[in-house]
């Protein structure tokens, strides 16, 4: 084994497989619920970007390229200056959602360049404007721009122009788990001399609010070089660095003279280093001191043009007489070898160096989104933040019914600037992105989400921050599944016990559904937006007159889905444990109920050939709301192959299941099952064959679905025909956008109509797997529709995973599509051009990057889509 599988073996060995020093820091910790004490739960406007600098928070810590401890007491960033803009560069900028023409959405560029699971190396890249940051020019020009205009992004000001920046790169090594090397290098871009200030920041994450017993931590002078951080828990840290006589102490405290005009006699506040450097004030206050809970030593550098300069620092548990004894540089060159070996091991070595690349750097981004996520219900709405009191409208107000829930883990985010919160079934995707590097870890992320602290007593999953109450589709089980085949074909053999215990808790999840979603009982699903944030023609969370209801195509068939993934781990346990056997065929046939609702009860538009919802009237012919959309591809989702061999073992299964097929068979009822002659496979599918033909006639048409980089969301063909509906006198209606979202009545920055999103791309591609798997030779179609080009499904399964991964590869001019046409100038430079940003979402017509910059969550997938088909690339 590698040195790093080698780590990561004994930590599988551990209660929670993880590192105890790692990037634990978010990159955005205001603007979010958890630091929101207002009556009205506004958020972004309770706790702007304008209060961070001054403003403890109490449930996380941001900054740039940050690491803690995995219970984030302690922190450590850097902080910039280029001696123009009015406030330190401690943390990245962007605009509150109320700022955005689409939303929120970050304003810098940054990269995660490399990372490995155990974190013993790392490097994070950031460029760094030298002329003054256009903080004001961005609100205000984006301010201007209607849901219609693109973004305005920092590229757009013209800041970058003339190479006038830093590249500030950030890179951790690590001696041991508990002793951390920095290496701090700038470039000087441009073609002439600049000066930046550099701040290395340690500090203490303030609890003095969540503890009455609190004994506060300390962090103070051994001598020019050299500080101790003692914590009461944590125990005592030693920052190393090289001599400065500019040493500055603080406290990580409010300053309540600036926030509230409360008169605080206390000069040691947040934000008093900032002050100290850009103000001149109380610099020699800060400098006497000697001890605080914040500390930073100031580095003033000068540079010549294109000139590169290094700083290193050590962060440590020991006391080191002399902590660079063994030269500053040999750590961080024994690392990289061993994260560059670790790599060789798991991504092939036939790639070309770019699709290398790619996949590196999308296993990086997700390990740099590990965050730590803490969150108390019952104790934030019962305590107030200093700030605001407490009020009665906050104790009844948002997620008041989760006190149950007590979140203190370092969680998978799916970008920690954008969405510095987890959501339950994007992390089912970021699961199965990290499984190939980090097993463990994956299946303890997917486990945590089931366990008391996080699932409600009923077994109700919480969705996200915003609204724990909400409604996300049940991956859980499919995911499961998924990592444990991963591990299979890594290791030789699974982990049944993983299985099993996953199992249990997800039993307690699909009862919740089957008690809560169907409410007439008849296994048709409702469930609201269901993660398709602006798929509808109307916000599928709004609630209905008394007399109306919604059967979800998409909610009915993940609850196909869900039975039919759930039966497939029960087949898998039993093979090992049969009292598990009876549970596989309760399961099936639940499955076969849902897809004879599904297919019977009038979803299926025999005019269209699709699947649609349903709007349901008393009295009235049901109506379906004929929008061509992920809502109805959906149900290609559900789909299983049981080999006979293994059935032969099951033996309690194969009888109830042959009375089952049977029974219905004789009184005429809808059978989900198909085999063919000389098989010894049997397909079961929530969709019939010619129905399948049908809706992937429309998947691979250009002018519908298929698009340059993959799936879209919605179907081109409300471009020129837009879908409209009047219900209660009030019109509705939607229409294909390529790009960003032009209606914002459900999040302003979320787009699912029409552009390329990864997670949908790649259950439809898994699932497209699975069906050629059974049909072989025997089924093909035409590929694009009407190019009278016919594949077989898994040739067609090859193809649109290409497509998506050309949305990353360079093109034969060394240029992405992903970036966009208007930006190539920049990516064209050499320093960049092997930069790759993981969007959110992709343009459904030109497939340019669109949304969260830094989704590496769920679009790290890519990293597996290229796995997958590596040796066809």
């Amino acid at each position: 084994m590698t040195a790093e599988q080698q780590r990561l073996t004994a930590n599988a060995e551990t209660e929670v497989p993880l590192e105890k020093w790692g990037p634990y820091v978010s990159e955005r910790q205001w603007g979010t619920v958890r630091e929101d004490y207002s009556e009205n739960g506004d958020a972004w406007n309770y706790f702007p970007f304008s209060h961070a600098d001054k403003r403890a928070y109490r449930w996380g810590e941001d900054g740039l390229a940050g690491i803690s401890d995995m219970f984030q007491n302690l922190c450590f960033c850097i902080a910039l200056w280029n001696g123009k803009d009015d406030i330190l560069k401690e943390r990245l900028f962007g605009l509150g959602n109320y700022q955005g023409n689409h939303g929120e959405d970050v304003k810098e560029l940054y990269y995660y360049m490399d990372n490995i699971p155990t974190h013993y190396y790392m490097h994070y890249l950031y460029k760094y404007p030298q002329q003054k940051f256009p903080y004001e020019q961005l609100i205000e020009e984006n301010k201007k721009r209607s849901t219609l205009d693109t973004e305005y992004e920092i590229l757009d000001t013209g800041i970058f122009d003339n190479e006038e920046y830093f590249d500030v790169n950030i890179i951790y090594a690590k001696y041991g788990k508990n002793d951390i090397g920095i290496k701090i290098e700038i470039v000087n871009r441009a073609a002439k001399p600049a000066t930046i200030k550099v701040l290395p920041t340690l500090w203490f994450h303030n609890r003095m609010h969540a503890d009455a017993n609190y004994f506060p931590p300390s962090i103070s002078e051994i001598d020019n070089e050299s500080v101790i951080a003692s914590h009461s828990r944590l125990g005592n840290y030693y920052l190393y660095f090289p001599e400065t006589q500019n040493r500055l102490y603080t406290d990580n405290v409010t300053n309540f003279t600036e926030l509230t005009l409360q008169k605080d006699e206390n000069i040691f506040t947040k934000d008093a280093i900032q002050k100290a450097i850009i103000n001149g004030v109380n610099v020699k206050e800060l400098q006497q001191r000697k001890s605080g809970t914040k500390f930073s030593p100031v580095y003033d550098f000068s540079f010549n043009a294109q000139e590169k300069k290094t700083l290193y620092l050590r962060i440590s548990n020991e006391k080191i007489s002399e902590p660079f004894l063994q030269g500053s540089e040999f750590i961080f060159q024994l690392r990289k070898e061993e994260a560059d070996e670790f790599y060789r091991s798991i991504i092939p070595q036939h790639l070309s160096e770019d699709v290398k690349n790619i996949q590196r750097q999308a296993y990086a981004g997700l390990l740099w989104n590990k965050q730590y996520y803490h969150f108390d219900i019952e104790k934030w709405l019962s305590v107030n933040d200093g700030i605001a009191s407490n009020n009665d409208a906050r104790k009844h107000g948002r997620n008041w019914d989760w006190q149950h829930l007590k979140n203190q883990d370092v969680i998978l985010m799916p970008d920690k600037w954008e969405y510095p919160w987890y959501a339950a079934w994007d992390l089912a995707f970021h699961c199965i992105a990290i499984a190939r590097i980090d097993t463990g870890f994956a299946k303890h992320q997917l486990s945590l989400m089931m366990r008391e602290w996080y699932m409600k007593p009923d077994g109700q999953l919480p969705a996200y921050e915003w609204s724990f109450s909400d409604v996300n589709p049940p991956l859980h089980a499919w995911a499961a599944m998924e990592i444990y085949h991963i591990e299979k074909q890594q290791k030789g053999e699974g982990d049944i016990y993983f299985l099993k215990k996953i199992f249990q808790k997800l039993l307690i999840n699909f009862t919740w559904w089957i008690n809560r979603k169907d409410p007439n009982g008849n296994n048709i699903f409702e469930g609201g937006f269901l993660g398709l944030d602006n798929i509808g023609v109307f916000n599928r969370n709004m609630p209905l007159h008394g007399e109306m209801e919604l059967e979800q195509a998409d909610g009915t068939s993940w609850m196909g889905m869900y039975a039919l993934n759930m039966m497939d781990m029960a087949l898998e346990i039993s093979l090992y444990d049969d009292s598990f056997e009876d549970t596989a065929t309760k399961f099936f046939e639940h499955f076969v109920l849902i897809a004879e609702a599904l297919n019977e009860l009038g979803m299926w538009n025999d005019e269209d050939k699709f699947y649609y919802d349903t709007l349901v009237v008393n009295g009235a012919k049901p109506l379906h709301l004929r929008i061509q959309s992920i809502v109805g591809i959906t149900t290609m989702f559900a789909v299983s192959i049981i080999k006979k061999q293994p059935l032969k073992q099951l033996k309690d299964f194969t009888k109830r299941i042959n009375w089952y097929e049977n029974y219905r068979k004789e009184n005429g009822k809808f059978w989900p099952n198909e085999e063919r002659k000389g098989s010894d496979k049997i397909l079961i599918s929530l969709i019939p064959k010619e129905r399948l033909v049908y809706l992937l006639q429309r998947v691979l048409n250009e002018s519908e679905f298929l698009s340059v980089g993959g799936i879209r969301g919605l179907s081109k063909f409300h471009k020129e025909h837009p879908y409209t509906v009047t219900i209660e006198g009030m019109e509705f209606s939607i229409h294909y956008d390529p790009g960003d979202a032009t209606s914002d009545f459900f999040g302003g920055n979320s787009n699912w109509r029409g552009p390329v999103w990864l997670p949908i791309n790649y259950l439809l591609i898994q699932s497209i797997i699975r069906y050629g798997q059974f049909y072989g030779d025997s089924l093909k179609v035409e590929y694009p529709t009407g190019s009278g080009n016919e594949l077989t499904l898994i040739e067609i399964a090859t193809e649109l995973t290409r497509r998506v991964i050309s949305l990353f590869i360079k093109d034969e001019n060394g240029r992405r599509k992903l970036t966009g046409k208007e930006y190539d100038w920049f990516y064209d430079k050499k320093e960049n051009n092997d930069l790759i940003l993981f969007y959110e979402y992709f343009n459904g017509d030109d497939g340019r990057g669109l949304g969260a910059s830094h989704q590496t969550g769920w679009t790290a997938l890519v990293a597996e889509l290229i796995s997958e088909i590596h040796s066809k690339l």
